[in-house]
């Protein structure tokens, strides 16, 4: 089968690879039908996660149609349309029983990895380097999905596929984004990036009771879908600054709720900009806390801090004293796909949300290398890129 391969910093091959099978008993072979470009991983083309291997196949947000299944495997037959949670879950854990999905004891088939870097490992993630399993990744004509029970759902009737995929993994990491913050009605919710996560954590806030949402980008294309679908108010960082901004918008009180949707590739202005990217760049630090700091200093005292755009490792210049003199709380995480998914499904079944609007570029697998290209860049007011394998 073609699929789309990892072979080195900001280098991909559209490449032959043997197709996938049934491994274990509660293992699908899904043949995708659409594979969607993440923020995410573009840190692994930058070189940010380690245990890439060349070869390696990306991507992890995902839909398809059932064409195999294990021997274990209860809910789902050939034919079904499906769409698959980026975060794998045994379903058995401690974890996966509280809904903590990406916190899976046993999905992680290489632990030692993350017991190391971070004292305990997490869960697998499709596409996502050995460190969270060496999982084949979704940009592929076919993908072989384990614990198929726990992490694929069937596509409600009447819902199309350029909706569904995004309930693959920007949707819910949106949503949990916004849910982690513990919305309370009345709150003004800011959210850092206007990409595809940001723009679910936005619509989110909203139907988790906020009463306004700020968005912050620099993008004018992302910022301008930001007001016409989420409905929020909008800054432009590299026009205003953004903590004065942010005091006059909310009469000095400052924001109750702010979501980091960016992570570790922040983009910001000044001296600032410049201390980060050379800091990353020798590798002082794993990733470049602009939007995190930001979101910290702009807080209300007593508000909260999500935390959903992802960081690696290390990072310097942590305003831990502001973080503790206004009493701030965080939350944050890799998604819980399998918690968020079939309640998601249903929002948009009944017409709640519709995030078709950000795939904005739907090529074939062959464009994989360009699609990616062009995301980086951001150019042609590219949002996400799906492609149809």
């Amino acid at each position: 089968m073609k699929a789309l391969c990892w072979n080195g910093i900001n280098e991909l091959n559209v490449e032959r690879v043997p197709d996938p099978s049934i491994l274990n008993p509660g293992d699908a072979i899904v043949r995708v039908t659409m594979s969607s470009v993440c923020g995410s991983d573009l840190h692994l083309l930058d070189g940010y996660v380690p245990t890439m291997k060349e070869g390696d196949i990306i991507g992890h947000e995902f839909m398809g149609e059932v064409v195999e299944i294990g021997p274990g495997v209860k809910k789902l037959k050939k034919g079904d349309r499906v769409v698959v949670g980026s975060v794998l879950g045994c379903g058995g854990c401690e974890f996966c029983q509280t809904d903590q999905w990406s916190l899976c004891d046993n999905s992680n088939t290489n632990p030692e990895i993350l017991e190391k870097a971070y004292g305990h490992a997490g869960a697998g993630i499709f596409g996502y380097s050995h460190a969270f399993g060496g999982y084949a990744g979704s940009h592929a004509e076919y993908i072989r999905v384990p614990y198929a029970d726990h992490g694929s759902f069937k596509v409600p009737e009447g819902v199309k596929d350029e909706a569904a995929v995004f309930t693959s993994d920007a949707f819910p990491t949106g949503f949990m984004a916004a849910d982690m913050c513990g919305i309370e009605r009345g709150d003004t919710v800011v959210v850092w990036g206007a990409g595809g996560v940001g723009q679910m954590a936005m619509q989110s806030a909203y139907l988790l009771g906020a009463e306004r949402v700020i968005a912050i980008d620099r993008f004018d294309d992302r910022l301008e879908k930001a007001r016409v679908h989420a409905k929020a108010e909008v800054l432009n960082y590299e026009k205003v600054d953004v903590l004065e901004a942010l005091k006059e918008m909310t009469g000095g009180r400052g924001p109750d709720r702010c979501i980091d949707a960016v992570g570790m590739e922040a983009h910001t202005t000044g001296v600032e900009q410049v201390y980060d990217r050379a800091k990353q760049a020798v590798r002082m630090q794993t990733g470049r806390p602009a939007v995190l700091r930001q979101a910290i200093m702009a807080c209300r005292k007593g508000g909260t801090v999500s935390i959903v755009g992802v960081y690696g490792g290390l990072i310097d210049k942590f305003p831990m004293g502001a973080a503790m003199n206004k009493a701030l709380t965080f939350k944050m995480g890799q998604m819980y796909a399998q918690k968020y998914i079939p309640q998601l499904l249903d929002r948009v079944a009944a017409g709640e949300v519709d995030p078709s609007y950000m795939l904005t570029h739907k090529w074939s697998l062959d464009q994989g290398p360009e699609g990616y290209k062009m995301f980086k860049k951001k150019t042609d007011n590219c949002m996400r890129v799906v492609f149809t394998p």
